[in-house]
């Protein structure tokens, strides 16, 4: 599986959703306030505008997520 970001702007939130690689369908995992884990906020606000240049350099892109991911999973275990 595959862990998808986003953020929600209006309600200053991290989208957690998972996929598995080659399927279009996405699996709401849960919702993680900015408040809960304010360095995995930034980390996936810069992922966003990463993946919004102009010049994307997809491993700069791969990186950042691998970072994501990382912040991620130890939130988990912290949980």
């Amino acid at each position: 599986m595959n862990l998808l970001f986003a953020i929600d702007q209006n309600t200053q939130e991290i989208i957690v959703s998972e996929s598995t690689k080659g399927s279009n369908k996405i699996n709401f995992i849960e919702r993680i306030r900015r408040q809960e884990n304010d360095m995995l906020f930034n980390a996936v606000s810069t992922l966003t505008s990463i993946s919004k240049a102009s010049d994307l350099d997809i491993s700069i892109f791969k990186a950042m997520d691998k970072v994501c991911q990382m912040i991620y999973n130890k939130h988990i275990v912290s949980c």
